[in-house]
């Protein structure tokens, strides 16, 4: 091929940890030849051919809507791309990005990449330490924060990190001399010429790095994910086709773009697509999430298992206090909701099951007195398509929006595989599971035991070129055979489905030698207790396993910290199931009546989830509550809202410790 954009440069690997490394692309002539390599330049450039007057991006700015075309956006990201460049953006460097989500974040990533650089976004909740670990690791010589809260992080900036080159805030005014705002780098792009640029473009190969994602560090510390162009233009177009992605399709961006499911979906899909993505306000993971969707009502939607919880409990709580009919209607509803999806589901895993009629007429007159009713006030009624990922959902937050008609279809990728890799699908879909390989995909079990349990590994174009500067961690991820490794446990189901049963190197193996998967007694203990948020199962290389357990309290809308107050849903479980009235988290800790009684209820439901228990190496011997509820300032939890287990086995080491003293 030409020099430019879409040339491919000659590689012997399909591997490298270098920044101007090449790769070999994987697959290409054999399945794939519909789908022909393209650069990320190229494939804008193409919707902006056939989408230019599209409305691309929408932002709420004092309650006015702002709207970029794709024509707007290309150019916006054109001029930041020459700004780049005249304050020192090299080529195989990176542009950092800090902040929320915003039509500036989309602008300044692909300006980076139109630059011959690398995008690497870095989560608003991490430390300095974290930000600086990553702004040095990605060689960035542009730092774009969102304002002058993340840019306080770096108190005197040329200091703190002395190879940044500018830096950029693109909301607000700068509180410290030498940053520019977004407009200032904007002028500055304007007056530059399209020579160097042009230059830039023809630099650029589609078996090169374009954008880096660094690991949430849930296991240890974040490694720099490298995504060739190919990685990112075949997922995309591949992802869209699946699910039916059209330019007529409306999204909410939301969940955090320094995450690889969020950004596929919300830049790369709806970029080859044609899409328009509404931004919801920088509160949306507190609370204001259905605001937006209300007044969006977008097509399409992805969220982690904690949203969909969170919107359930609020629901649940809502529903306790409704009037008696109403209460009655909604219960029969849902039951017939949850009858009416489950035959649909088994109509479409067998064709000899017997398939769920939309004629019946109990569920159209639930799906009109109730289902209709919710989806709209949820904001959801346009919806054709609900994702979920990022981390394991319980099957009680599944079947509980299934008997509201509201499929929740879970999908399954890794950082590593830029975007989704197996997903159910509408019409295509097995409660429980992660779906089939997406088009295009190969999954795998891997050295599967008796009962077809072992690691999940994959193969595809989506395939990460490596691990930036870590030969190492890329030789132990992607074997001799071009797999990936994924570290997670499954098993596959019939028809090429797949189900997760837990995390390969979270086994805790008991000093007997027996293997435990976690999460699946951890689900079990949260199912059987209400008034339980998180269970940790722990127990490596101990004669027994334990169990730390947090109870569900109120969150600071404004700190995203546990309050003392307990929620509503464990002052019933209280009220109901211990007999007690308890207000507070100390209410319960405290030594007396209530705490008893409490204790007492807990370890009946302990004693529940041991009775399913396949041996007794799987049984929870010992439990405690710890003081607080887990959360992303405490550390416990990653930006996605995944439980961070190595950060939890530290910081409650004492707790642990405990639980196995004679």
């Amino acid at each position: 091929m030409e020099a430019g954009p879409d040339q491919i440069l000659p590689a012997e690997n399909i591997t490298t940890t270098q920044p101007d490394g090449c790769v070999k692309l994987r697959n290409y002539g054999e399945e794939n030849e519909s789908l022909p390599p393209m650069s990320v330049v190229s494939m804008m450039r193409k919707t902006v051919e056939k989408h230019g007057d599209q409305i691309a991006l929408r932002v709420k700015r004092n309650d006015e809507w702002l709207e970029w075309s794709y024509q707007q956006y290309w150019d916006e990201a054109k001029i930041a791309a020459k700004a780049f460049i005249k304050l020192g953006l090299a080529p195989h460097h990176s542009v950092c990005i800090l902040g929320f989500n915003s039509p500036e974040w989309f602008f300044a990533q692909l300006g980076a990449i139109m630059a011959g650089a690398f995008s690497a976004g870095i989560y608003t909740t991490n430390n300095p330490e974290a930000c600086k670990y990553i702004i040095e690791h990605c060689r960035a010589d542009i730092l774009v924060a969102e304002d002058a809260k993340q840019f306080n992080k770096f108190p005197q900036i040329k200091e703190f990190l002395p190879n940044i080159k500018s830096a950029v805030q693109y909301t607000g005014s700068p509180n410290q001399e030498g940053i520019l705002n977004w407009q200032e780098l904007m002028e500055i792009g304007k007056k530059e010429s399209n020579e160097e640029i042009d230059q830039r473009l023809k630099q650029i190969a589609i078996n090169q790095c374009c954008l880096l994602v660094y690991t949430s560090g849930t296991t240890g510390p974040p490694k720099g994910v490298m995504m060739s162009h190919d990685n990112l233009t075949w997922t995309a177009r591949t992802t869209a086709k699946y699910y039916g992605v059209t330019s007529n399709d409306s999204l909410v961006s939301y969940l955090p773009l320094s995450h690889s499911a969020a950004q596929m979906v919300d830049v790369w899909v709806t970029m080859s697509a044609g899409a328009t993505i509404n931004f919801a306000d920088k509160n949306a993971l507190k609370g204001t999430i259905v605001n937006t969707l209300k007044e969006v009502r977008p097509t399409i939607f992805l969220g982690v298992p904690r949203v969909f919880e969170k919107m359930m409990e609020k629901m649940q709580e809502l529903g306790k206090s409704a009037p008696a009919v109403k209460r009655v209607v909604a219960s029969w509803a849902k039951k017939t909701g949850l009858e009416h999806n489950m035959k649909r589901l088994e109509a479409e895993a067998s064709v000899n099951a017997i398939e769920a009629s939309s004629t019946n007429l109990s569920y159209k007159w639930a799906k009109k007195l109730v289902f209709d009713k919710v989806k709209y006030k949820l904001g959801l009624d346009r919806i054709k398509c609900i994702g979920v990922g990022a981390a394991p959902i319980a099957m009680e937050s599944l079947e509980y929006f299934l008997s509201l008609d509201i499929p929740l279809l879970e999908l399954y990728g890794m950082s590593e595989t830029g975007g989704p890799h197996t997903g159910n699908r509408p019409g295509h879909h097995r409660l429980g599971s992660i779906g089939p390989s997406i088009d295009g995909c190969q999954t795998q079990i891997f050295n599967p035991d008796k009962d077809g349990e072992g690691e999940i590994i994959m193969s595809s174009r989506n395939i990460m070129m490596g691990y930036l500067f870590n030969e190492e961690k890329t030789q132990e991820a992607i074997d001799r055979n071009g797999w990936l490794h994924s570290g997670d446990l499954g098993t596959e189901l019939d028809d090429g489905y797949f189900k997760v049963t837990g995390r390969f190197k979270e086994l805790i193996i008991t000093a007997g030698g027996e293997n435990v998967a976690p999460i699946p007694i951890e689900e079990t203990v949260k199912k059987e207790l209400g008034c339980v948020s998180n269970a940790m199962l722990v127990g490596d290389r101990r004669k027994f396993l334990s169990c730390l357990l947090t109870l569900r309290v109120e969150i600071n809308a404004e700190t995203m910290e546990p309050k003392e107050e307990l929620t509503q849903a464990s002052k019933d479980w209280c009220q109901d199931v211990a007999k007690v009235k308890a207000s507070t988290l100390q209410d319960i800790l405290s030594l007396g009546e209530t705490n008893e009684k409490v204790m007492k209820c807990i370890q009946e439901g302990i004693d529940k989830v041991n009775s399913q228990a396949v041996s007794n190496a799987q049984k929870i011997t010992k439990w405690t509550i710890l003081p607080t509820d887990f959360s992303v300032p405490g550390d416990e939890l990653g930006p996605t809202l995944k439980l961070k287990r190595h950060t939890v086995l530290k910081k409650y080491a004492s707790y642990i410790d405990s639980l196995y003293q004679v």
